[in-house]
């Protein structure tokens, strides 16, 4: 016999809320997906594997999930750097710098994108520097990869400080009273802490980087099977009334975003049930 098990809670109101939720989370966020999938239903299965096997379409593809995944590995390293030192150090101007985290939130993504295209272009304040070398970041796949770490690196700063702010800082010192190295207290006593979270706002940093189009087009030249994003492919069929294909391209994304995001989630339910 099966028992229906229902959560006590002194809170009022919950089956008013839930319905509220619900009805809020299917107008924003599942119909808008639904129409979707109906639109590319109604193309057919030959017809929707011919949009996607372009070459141009595949090679913009790649590319968003190559620097995006790139991206996310930077973010990984100097987004935890940032949290560590705005946690575990005092210094003049904290605040400020823990300001500036934000500031690829509020300001406008184009308005991101002239920016790094300007400062990155080969007579641009550190473009310039770069040329002789021989290094070209503005209007190359590179310059795709600075501006998605510029833009996703919130993520993984927000997600891992209040992690190590709730770590007390006892527990590294007494790791190091015991003969533990700089790497050993890292790796067995911070890391196991913060890897759930880490995890979690990888995943929102590849969300991000996935669908990042403003910041991007202004740095990336848009050479198509160069420098040429998704989002731009998908924004290109829009303008020529080709409701199908971008829709098309759109899900097809959409498919391999939401598959990577299941793996990480999955990775971090299972970290987070270790740890309990």
């Amino acid at each position: 016999m099966m028992l229906l098990l229902k959560t006590q809670t002194v809170l009022p109101g919950f089956k008013l809320t839930l319905g509220l939720s619900m009805l809020t989370l299917s107008l924003m966020v599942l119909m808008p997906f639904a129409m979707l999938v109906a639109t590319v239903a109604g193309m057919g299965w030959a017809d929707f594997v011919q949009q996607i096997v372009e070459p141009r379409t595949l090679a913009a593809v790649w590319l968003t999930l190559k620097t995006s995944f790139f991206a996310m590995l930077a973010n990984v390293v100097f987004g935890t750097l940032v949290a560590w030192v705005l946690v575990r150090y005092r210094f003049w101007g904290k605040g400020l710098v823990n300001a500036l985290v934000d500031l690829p939130f509020a300001l406008p993504t184009a308005v991101t994108g002239v920016a790094l295209a300007t400062l990155y272009a080969p007579n641009g304040w550190i473009g310039r520097w770069l040329e002789p070398f021989g290094i070209k970041v503005a209007f190359t796949p590179l310059g795709i990869w600075v501006a998605l770490v510029v833009v996703s690196l919130p993520f993984i700063v927000r997600a891992v400080q209040p992690v190590l702010e709730e770590l007390p800082a006892e527990y590294e010192e007494a790791a190091v009273s015991l003969g533990a190295g700089r790497f050993t207290v890292f790796r067995r006593v911070l890391l196991p802490e913060i890897l759930p979270a880490l995890i979690t706002g990888a995943g929102m940093a590849f969300a991000r980087a996935t669908g990042e189009y403003g910041s991007v087009i202004f740095i990336a030249g848009n050479i198509p099977m160069e420098s040429e994003i998704l989002p731009l492919i998908i924004a290109g069929k829009f303008e020529l009334f080709d409701v199908k294909g971008a829709s098309a391209v759109a899900l097809f994304m959409l498919g391999i975003s939401f598959v990577i995001l299941f793996i990480l989630n999955i990775l971090q339910w299972r970290l987070a049930k270790r740890k309990r």
